[in-house]
């Protein structure tokens, strides 16, 4: 099993960035597939997820209208745009994947490698 993501970077406030999540070895239609973000000194939190059968889509409160989730199928790619960055959401971002639908950490079956989001003031 493989999550492969990308698209992080250095961004001024205001700005937007679009991460992309390549999954590979899973059924995609399966899981779960969503994004988590750790700040330094903060836990783990779930910011995004996507159903990999439905499309059913959630999103933490802080980011309620300013983020979309979406998924290509064909791909197994999942994409987070990311609109109206805050450098509140300066922070690695992770991919994930997992047979629950949870923003529990400890419920993910699956972890992507984390890519830097960094959003300045």
């Amino acid at each position: 099993v493989q999550l492969q993501a990308s698209g992080g970077g250095l961004v001024q406030a205001g700005g937007s960035l679009r991460l992309s999540c390549t999954g590979s070895g899973f059924n995609f239609d399966d899981n779960a597939i969503g994004w988590f973000r750790q700040a330094p000194g903060k836990e783990r939190e779930g910011v995004s997820l996507i159903s990999g059968s439905d499309g059913t889509t959630y999103y933490t409160d802080s980011v309620k209208g300013r983020f979309t989730i979406s998924r290509d199928k064909a791909k197994n790619t999942v994409y987070l745009q990311m609109n109206s960055l805050k450098p509140d959401d300066t922070a690695v971002y992770y991919c994930s994947a997992s047979w629950l639908w949870s923003v529990h950490p400890g419920d993910i079956d699956y972890w992507g490698r984390g890519t830097q989001v960094t959003v300045s003031s």
